[in-house]
Parts: C-alpha cells; sequence; structure tokens
C-alpha cells in the first residue's frame, strides 16, 4: 500500500511517496514454538541449531501462553527444568497489520526485544528489535544524497595564520 503526503511535518511541499510497511513484512513467518511441557535442554538445542534468543510458547490449540528467551535462562537453570517453571508469562504481542512504529513503541515501554505476532489468537510470527533495525538500515540511504568530499584547503585558506594548527578559531 502507498500513501501520498506532503512535505515534512504537514507543511505545504512537493508531493512524495512514502510506502507504508506492516509488521507481516518484518516479521519471522517460519516461528519455531516450544510447550510448557518440554523442557529447557530442549530449548537450548534449538536457541544452539537456529541461531535464535526466543521461542513463543503455545498451548496445545496454538494460542500464545508465554516466551521463553535467553534472558530467561541467564541465571542457573536445570536442563532438566519444563519451560513452564522459567517462561515469560507477560506476553505482549502485536497483529501482522499493526504499523512498525506501534511496535517499537510497545518494546520500549515493557524493555523487550521480541513481541509474538497474534491473529485471531494463534501465532503467525516473530519480531525482534532487530527487525525494526533492519527496516531503519534498508531505509537509511532513500532519501539523502551523496556526502561532498571535505573543503580542508580551502577552510585553511581562510583561518588566521597566527593562531597555531592544532587550534580550532571558535565561530
Amino acid at each position: 500500500m502507498k500513501r501520498k503526503f506532503w512535505g515534512d511535518k504537514g507543511a505545504p511541499g512537493p508531493e512524495r511517496e512514502s510506502v507504508v510497511v506492516r509488521i507481516e513484512e518484518l516479521m519471522t513467518k517460519q516461528v519455531i514454538t516450544v510447550t510448557r511441557h518440554q523442557t529447557v535442554g530442549h530449548a537450548r538445542g534449538l536457541f544452539a541449531e537456529h541461531s535464535i534468543h526466543s521461542v513463543p510458547v503455545v498451548e496445545p490449540d496454538g494460542s500464545p501462553a508465554g516466551i521463553l528467551t535467553t534472558s530467561d535462562l541467564v541465571a542457573s537453570v536445570s536442563d532438566e527444568t519444563r519451560i513452564g517453571e522459567v517462561m515469560t508469562r507477560e506476553l505482549e504481542t502485536i497483529t501482522p497489520y499493526a504499523d512498525p512504529s506501534l511496535a517499537a513503541r510497545l518494546m520500549l515501554k515493557h524493555g523487550i526485544h521480541h513481541l509474538v505476532v497474534t491473529h485471531e489468537h494463534k501465532v503467525v510470527g516473530i519480531l525482534s528489535s532487530y527487525d525494526l533495525l533492519r527496516l531503519i538500515e534498508d531505509r537509511r540511504f532513500v532519501a539523502k544524497n551523496a556526502p561532498t568530499p571535505p573543503r580542508k584547503a580551502e577552510w585553511e585558506k581562510h583561518q588566521d595564520p597566527g593562531l597555531p594548527r592544532s587550534v580550532e578559531p571558535l565561530s
């Protein structure tokens, strides 16, 4: 979906287009999940094998029950411990149609790095703070001109010859 808007901060100016990005375009869709009855050792194996830092914990019907993150495993937790004993139950979720700025606000407000994406009470994806950073980086160079080379020689021509080179005059 594209949206048209005028200039920065609503000021009149040339019309430009902005692409509207939704969570569904940023999230990981092939989500690895666990149940509360599986063991921490199983989850640690998934973290290592797939290079991930969190997994949603789901009920048998696919609805979210919590999330297990590497932060939950910082303390000395035995591999035989059930996930349900150490998982984070206070789960923040977001819909696939939400705006990334809402995801960023939720992550900042709650001090978390992962949001479980749900649709009709089922886990359909996971969004990390890394996904939001990738969005910013992908868009960073779109509207900027290339930087101009420094003009040191030009600057030096206009300096007071009585000043030592290591001291820059104040503007």
